[in-house]
């Protein structure tokens, strides 16, 4: 009988053992595909196609960048043609453009920092890629077309006219910068407009640029063997540039008169909150007391030092209460109730969002044709969280999204500095 058994069991296992073998054989193959799959979609040269085509958006969206500038140098001229109306394809393809552009680079961001297959992000980049070409092709094309028919229908002369007119209305808009220079002379310290009298010195030499590269157009247009077109488009930038560089006189003006009627109030709102984070401290456990404590006390520190300038440097002191609020807020991180937190929220976001406006400002100033990609996709992304900060309902959302435009705006302008010191 045993005999019998062990017959039948070596029968079995003659039978089983290799199928196992192959069984687990192609178990392994499995397996081993699988992670060599898996290793391929995220390794190396994956990652390198997925940046090669990353890069190809963000050449494109600075092409469509600068082109929606052009398209608004069409628009301005052709609106002293047209007698302030510009025609519809070309409103039509700046808004196309521009909506196109503003998309992008929110996406181009979330791609940069998305965390899906690089495959995955390759196929979208090469997506988005596609649009902007065909934006850009959109842009040139109505572009062609308008100036085809301004070459056909309007004379040099006509043109050098409008134009005239035009630095005429730009001349009478800026009017003297002088008068605002003086106020802010009056209210504050050099080194809150000095960029102020930068934006003011600019506007008067590109009136003046202006009006010698119209004489210029003037001259060409009555000789059939010169263009005037050179000069006249020439002229028209040199008009945006003084109208440009005289709205950030006046913003400059405006922030810093808002923040001389803010200032006080941002201070005693400060002192209220380091108030408060001793209150807390007082709950805490004995290390966590003593980190909250050297915090307390440094921002103690920091608002009498700012208390001291803030009436002539009230611009600084607002930012500087604002970062103050930020590291204080860190430190004090969990230890505060969620009512807490709401109230010091509801607090600090008025001088934050204030702080937000004046960095983005200057960013705005700094950020110009020529800039890198870094800096423009930092001061759209600057742009975003300040509107965010301005749309949310909840103080707490809101004040980390002004927190996060102050640090983009502050990078971005960073980073067109640092390309103007390297051109």
């Amino acid at each position: 009988m045993f005999d019998d058994f062990d017959i039948e069991l070596e029968t079995v296992l003659a039978w089983v053992l290799p199928a196992l073998a192959v069984f687990a054989g192609a178990a392994l193959v499995v397996v081993l595909t699988v992670w060599i799959v898996k290793r391929a979609r995220r390794g190396r040269r994956a990652r390198a196609r997925a940046a090669t085509a990353l890069d190809g958006v963000g050449t494109k969206l600075v092409a469509l960048d600068d082109a929606v500038d052009e398209l608004e140098l069409e628009l301005q001229l052709s609106g002293a043609l047209y007698g302030g109306d510009p025609p519809p394809t070309l409103r039509r393809s700046r808004m196309t453009a521009q909506h196109t552009r503003d998309d992008a680079f929110g996406e181009y961001r979330a791609l940069r920092e998305s965390t899906e297959l690089p495959a995955r992000v390759r196929r979208a980049a090469r997506a988005l890629t596609a649009r902007l070409d065909r934006a850009l092709q959109a842009v040139e094309a109505a572009r062609g077309e308008h100036s085809a028919w301004i070459a056909s229908h309007v004379t040099a002369a006509e043109q050098v006219a409008s134009a005239r007119e035009r630095l005429a209305g730009v001349t009478e808009r800026m009017g003297d910068p002088t008068a605002l220079l003086d106020d802010l002379a009056a209210r504050a310290d050099r080194s809150e407009w000095d960029d102020a009298a930068g934006a003011a010195d600019d506007a008067r030499a590109a009136l003046e640029d202006a009006r010698r590269l119209l004489d210029e157009a003037e001259r060409a247009a009555q000789d059939p063997s010169r263009s005037a077109l050179d000069d006249l488009a020439a002229a028209e930038r040199r008009l945006r540039t003084a109208e440009q560089r005289s709205r950030a006189l006046e913003e400059r003006h405006r922030i810093v008169l808002q923040a001389a009627q803010a200032v006080r109030g941002e201070l005693d709102a400060a002192a209220a909150a380091i108030r408060s984070a001793t209150g807390i401290r007082a709950a805490l456990e004995p290390s966590d007391a003593e980190r909250l404590g050297r915090e307390i006390e440094r921002a103690a520190d920091e608002l009498d030092r700012l208390r001291a300038e803030a009436e002539r440097r009230p611009v600084a002191t607002n930012e500087g209460v604002a970062r103050l609020r930020d590291r204080l807020d860190m430190a004090l991180a969990d230890a505060r109730t969620a009512q807490q937190r709401l109230l010091g929220a509801r607090s600090a976001l008025p001088g934050t969002l204030a702080a937000a406006r004046s960095a983005l400002a200057r960013a705005e100033t700094a950020v110009g044709h020529g800039a890198s990609l870094e800096a423009r996709v930092r001061l759209d992304a600057a742009r975003a969280e300040l509107a965010q900060a301005r749309q949310t309902v909840d103080p707490v959302e809101a004040l980390d999204d002004a927190r996060r435009a102050i640090r983009h705006a502050e990078d971005a302008k960073a980073l067109a500095d640092h390309d103007r010191a390297s051109a």
